[in-house]
């Protein structure tokens, strides 16, 4: 361009008489390799610079045909290009792959321009190449870069993404590697395409803390990690998705992170936790767990101002049953005592065991009053349990406190409630339950003793 400035600034000192035609600059300055051809393909004219640009001499290519230049002239992209400008009579524009005559390789954008001095006269094509040999390399150095960085992320144990919120809070899913198959069954594509493929699977109260946890890290621009349930058709996934933000000139919120599986490592926690907080023998809860999630119980029931039933049950004369059959014959009745109150009680009520024959009960959306008849029908399995050790038979009863858990009150406080209800029942003869109330009748064949 400078060459052409320079030519310009001659023609407008010496006059406009003396000023070379626009072609001729332009056919003497263009960056590139320019020809004339005939009919037949054969090169009548190149530019000035042909040499320098294409690499062959100008008196070895003059006459012949162009597809010489091809690094295939007998099946390149060179005549195909030429047949389509002769038979269409249309332009033709892409990139040729050409040999310099020392035989180099050479990446040529290529645009072949049919001239035709009358309609349906003979027709010359004008080429015009520009070597993008460099640009080619680079973008072929780029997508192999590109797939080997696609193959790593494609053997990542989990889906990388990039997760997008606009100003308006609607999200899209502007990125997502292949492991998003393995881990809910659905490709990138669709994925990217709906959004709601992936999030109408995870479980709502997981959504809502996810909606959560995006909206503070969209404020504070801090990394997030959240751990989400998805219900899909083989069975609900666990996954564990962490990402950082950037935000954007436009008000929107991008994340960029990665979603791992983590449902193995979810059930061997859930394994711990239940190991933690059970009591080994009886596989009912532990004094621990009992005031961890009795404590959970109480805060949902507070919101509600509704107070909880809260149980003590204590085996009568447990030991003199440990003295006289031993403690493996002891070991039996705690389990099968265990077992009967899981039938008796409901899924989500809680039953725990505080110490040795000892055992708490607390008793979920129900009054006091509904309270007594699922505990006297408790009372009254146990009664009828019968154990056979070593030849010997051995019958147990048990013996309830009833007290009340109120909103404001203390767990630790209602468990002494129970506990004194639980002695005037063994002081009034056991096999029975004692509460706010009084007592519960005992049956007609009851022993009291």
């Amino acid at each position: 361009m400078e060459i052409v400035r320079r030519t310009w600034q001659r023609w407008r000192a010496g006059g406009e008489e003396s000023a070379p035609g626009l072609d001729a600059l332009l056919l003497a300055h263009y960056p590139g390799a320019v020809m004339l051809l005939d009919e037949q393909g054969v090169v009548l004219r190149v530019n000035p610079d042909f040499e320098r640009h294409a690499g062959h001499p100008p008196d070895q290519l003059l006459g012949r045909r162009a597809v010489t230049l091809d690094a295939d002239p007998l099946h390149g992209g060179f005549a195909l290009a030429l047949d389509h400008c002769f038979t269409t009579r249309q332009a033709w524009r892409g990139v040729l792959l050409c040999r310099r005559a020392d035989g180099a390789p050479r990446h040529q954008t290529t645009m072949i321009q049919p001239l035709e001095e009358r309609p349906g006269g003979p027709l010359r094509l004008l080429v015009i190449q520009y070597d993008v040999t460099g640009m080619r390399e680079r973008e072929l150095h780029d997508r192999q870069l590109l797939a080997r960085l696609e193959g790593t992320v494609s053997r990542l144990p989990g889906a990388v993404f990039r997760l997008r919120q606009d100003a308006a809070g609607h999200l899209e899913l502007l990125y997502a590697s292949e492991g998003l198959v393995a881990l809910i069954g659905q490709t990138p594509e669709r994925v990217m395409d709906d959004i709601e493929r992936l999030l109408g699977r995870v479980v709502a109260e997981d959504r809502r803390r996810l909606e959560v946890v995006l909206a503070q890290s969209a404020v504070s621009l801090e990394p997030c990690q959240l751990e989400l349930r998805l219900d899909l058709p083989s069975g609900q996934r666990w996954l564990e998705a962490r990402a950082r933000p950037q935000r954007r000139r436009d008000g929107s919120t991008l994340w960029d992170g990665l979603l791992v599986e983590i449902t193995e490592r979810k059930h061997e926690e859930f394994k711990v936790r239940r190991l933690v907080s059970t009591d080994m023998l009886t596989g009912a809860l532990n004094r621990r767990a009992f005031f961890e999630q009795g404590a959970a119980l109480q805060a949902r029931a507070q919101r509600h101002g509704e107070a909880l039933p809260l149980a003590m049950l204590d085996l009568d004369h447990f030991k003199a049953l440990n003295d006289t059959h031993g403690h493996a014959a002891g070991d039996l009745a705690l389990q099968a005592f265990a077992a009967t109150c899981r039938e008796c009680l409901r899924p989500y009520d809680l039953f725990a065991r505080i110490g040795g024959e000892e055992f708490a009960v607390l008793l979920v959306d129900i009054s006091l009053d509904e309270a007594w008849p699922i505990l006297e029908r408790l009372r009254r399995a146990v009664e009828e349990i019968v154990l056979e050790v070593e030849g010997a038979t051995i019958r147990f009863t048990v013996s309830l406190g009833l007290a009340i858990l109120l909103p404001n009150g203390s767990l630790e406080g209602a468990l002494g409630d129970a506990d004194r209800a639980l002695y005037r029942a063994k002081h009034e003869g056991r096999n029975r339950i004692c509460g706010p109330g009084g007592a519960s009748p005992l049956p007609r064949d009851a022993d009291p003793a």
